[in-house]
């Protein structure tokens, strides 16, 4: 299942394309038939290479067509409510993450395996419904989009044929340069300095903030811990997470989190706590001690899952959010990627489990003190600016209306 995920995350700008081309309602819905009829499909195939291509990259661009859209028409939905509004949808994936294993397993004892990717893809299909109850937005991008035709408009292919071919060249890669700034937010990472900063340091956290949970479980049955009861520590994660964030969504609605915009500080003070609650896991691997860190992991991966897409729909204006959320999500797939196998290689290496929940300990506190860090700096010369600004006025630019003693240079 981490082929459907690695998927996901770097085909964001193709996503992003199709919302600026069809919206978001449609989008969602060809997401939830690929998906769907990815897993359908599956059901039929008789190779393990086959079910890569089914299962692994069809659903997981159904996926990605379904997740980004739905995470965009919430930010164009809600504005004062934004944070309770993420939050409330983000609750979906921490149900599934309490039933789906134990329905799958349900499925695969009752039907077998083709059965159960048939269910299941009749499941993802309601997806498509989805979709199209959704309310569609009051705001669209066809500002863009004119000034994307407008650009090809310019160009017809008389001119471009009488141009020559250096001209050509320009013109094609200009067309192209453009394509990028507007559907991968290179613009904006090269511009808008906050979104730069959010963007390395979220990108960094996703190197070591799954990996714990992956070897929780391992980590448990290797020190004696009996498979059942170390598998229902995930169970109490999702648990936790359903109940954690909707209060969380509720508490970061209240006026006084509203006026003081403080919701960058908090994601990343979570990031922080989630870093370090992985060293409770070196203490021991008793059910007790495992346990305290699962409810401290929980809380804080809700609050971020809570507050992450609002923090980044405070960064980058609205009609950019789809590009920014594509080029965070590629950046952040390398680092999916290369997480696990990173980890298995310092097991491999020192044979103790302790050392990956050090590194991913540090890894994502790491982050999360360099995105509060970076951030508290550019208020702070913000701040400075603008008071320089008021005690230093614009000096007029006709040089008639100068006072007679002048500036002093």
């Amino acid at each position: 299942m981490s082929n459907p995920c690695s998927v996901c995350t770097p085909t964001g700008p193709l996503c992003s394309v199709l919302v600026e081309r069809y919206g978001c309602r449609v989008t969602i819905m060809i997401g939830g038939a690929f998906s769907g009829l990815g897993m359908v499909v599956s059901s039929l195939v008789c190779d393990v290479t086959d079910l890569y291509i089914t299962a692994g990259f069809v659903t997981g661009l159904g996926f990605c067509f379904t997740f980004q859209p739905t995470v965009t028409m919430i930010g164009y939905y809600f504005v004062r409510r934004r944070a309770f509004a993420n939050a409330m949808s983000s609750v979906g994936s921490a149900i599934g993450m309490t039933i789906l294993p134990l329905l799958g397993d349900y499925l695969l004892n009752q039907l077998g395996w083709r059965g159960s990717f048939l269910v299941l893809g009749g499941m993802l299909l309601n997806c498509s419904v989805c979709g199209a109850v959704m309310r569609p937005v009051g705001q669209t991008l066809g500002k863009q989009k004119g000034s994307g035709q407008s650009h090809h408009s310019n160009h017809s292919p008389t001119q471009l044929e009488a141009a020559g071919t250096q001209r050509r060249m320009r013109i094609n890669l200009s067309i192209i340069v453009d394509f990028l700034r507007r559907h991968l937010a290179f613009d904006l990472f090269c511009n808008n300095l906050r979104y730069r900063m959010f963007c390395i340091g979220a990108t960094w956290n996703m190197l070591g903030f799954t990996v714990p949970l992956m070897y929780l479980v391992p980590y448990a049955t290797s020190q004696g811990m009996p498979p059942s009861k170390a598998a229902a520590l995930l169970s109490i994660l999702g648990i936790v997470s359903i109940f954690a964030r909707p209060l969380a969504g509720v508490v970061f609605s209240l006026n006084w989190f509203q006026k003081r915009c403080i919701f960058l500080y908090v994601c990343a003070g979570s990031l922080i706590i989630n870093g370090l609650s992985n060293c409770i896991c070196c203490l021991s691997a008793s059910f007790p001690v495992l346990l305290i860190y699962i409810l401290t992991s929980g809380l804080s991966i809700s609050i971020v899952g809570c507050l992450v897409f609002t923090v980044l729909m405070e960064i980058v204006e609205m009609s950019r959010f789809p590009a920014a959320l594509g080029l965070i999500t590629i950046m952040q797939s390398v680092m999916v990627l290369l997480g696990p196998p990173l980890a298995g290689l310092l097991l491999d290496k020192t044979g103790q489990y302790t050392y990956i929940f050090y590194a991913c300990a540090a890894c994502v506190s790491s982050s999360g003190l360099f995105i509060m860090g970076s951030f508290y700096w550019l208020n702070r010369r913000d701040e400075a600016a603008k008071g320089q600004h008021c005690q230093h006025p614009t000096r007029p630019l006709d040089p008639s209306a100068v006072p007679a003693t002048g500036y002093i240079a």
